[in-house]
């Protein structure tokens, strides 16, 4: 049986790191895309670096890079995307232009660019990077929340674009992700209650994999302990 494919956008983070491995270690071959520089990255099949997904023509050559050194797209893991605290009263409007951006164009011109590669699988899978935070923001989360929540209502409405097809669109939502970054951010967080990059990986290659066929349209909190 011929192996399936994962396109990780955003996959030289933490995250995409995190759901690369993962994706390896089930077996998947994995295709990279990000807009960061190349990096080391060893055992990766494809990595496609400097990618601006914002872009969506860059989006398509990116795919039909995949495609053809792949042969295949079985599996859009979206994890590109981005994060900033800011009030509304202090916001510059770019921000808000920004996250919608990174947060969601990023994700709709991947899925866009996909689409056909993903209709040739015999179990097409999107899985998109939401946030909990979508549900009920916080003060300073504004234009993140606004951005997230696109990416849920994108998950929802792509699930039923293609309900009659063999592709499922789901998106998972986390709470605090526990990254370098974030530990730097909120030095006197408890660590522990936040999710593990790999235990938010395993959820999201479970909805990309074949056994995930009777969830579409999902919004799955991960949310750990916080």
């Amino acid at each position: 049986m011929t192996e399936r494919v994962a396109v990780i956008t955003g996959g030289l983070g933490v995250l995409g790191g995190a759901v690369a491995q993962a994706a390896r270690a089930r077996g998947l071959r994995t295709a990279v895309i990000d807009s960061a520089p190349a990096a080391d990255t060893p055992g990766e099949a494809l990595v496609l670096a400097g990618v601006d997904l914002t872009d969506a023509r860059q989006a398509a050559e990116a795919m039909a890079a995949v495609t053809a050194r792949l042969g295949r797209i079985d599996a859009l893991l979206n994890i590109a995307g981005t994060f900033r605290w800011t009030t509304l009263e202090d916001s510059d409007p770019g921000v808000w232009e920004m996250l919608f951006r990174v947060n969601v164009q990023t994700a709709a011109n991947a899925a866009r660019a996909a689409l056909p590669a993903l209709r040739a699988a015999p179990a097409g899978r999107i899985v998109n990077v939401g946030a909990r935070a979508a549900e009920r923001a916080d003060a300073g989360t504004g234009p993140y929340a606004a951005s997230k929540s696109g990416v849920h209502r994108l998950t929802e409405s792509l699930a039923r674009e293609l309900e009659a097809t063999a592709i499922t669109v789901n998106a998972v939502l986390p709470s605090i992700i526990d990254t370098p970054q974030n530990r730097a951010d909120m030095p006197s967080a408890d660590f522990d209650r936040w999710v593990k990059p790999a235990d938010l990986a395993e959820v999201i290659l479970f909805l990309a994999s074949v056994e995930a066929r009777a969830i579409t349209g999902a919004l799955v909190q991960v949310a750990g302990r916080v």
